[in-house]
């Protein structure tokens, strides 16, 4: 796992932790099947966790993006941003 994929999970964890599992431990996640099929994301968290990584990561996310496929756990989540800011590093040179 490389520096940036692990600091991009963290980031993402810790805003999950504490924007949709107030008082929770790290390991909620670790237990809970995946965030939008276990019901930890809903339409408006999905819609604040959006708003937080296209403003943190510089990324733009289409509707079309945010499926379970993309935001069920926090590594999917990660993998989508990591791809767009690899999309962004392809459009830039």
């Amino acid at each position: 796992m490389t520096a940036e994929r692990t600091e991009i999970e963290r980031e993402i964890r810790a805003y999950v932790l504490r924007e949709f599992l107030p008082g929770e431990g790290p390991e909620v996640l670790d237990r809970a099947p995946g965030l939008m099929s276990g019901g930890i994301l809903d339409s408006l968290s999905i819609l604040s966790l959006v708003d937080f990584l296209e403003e943190r990561y510089g990324v733009e996310l289409k509707a079309h993006e945010l499926d379970v496929g993309n935001l069920d756990t926090i590594e999917d989540i990660a993998d989508l941003v990591r791809g767009k800011l690899g999309d962004a590093k392809s459009e830039g040179a």
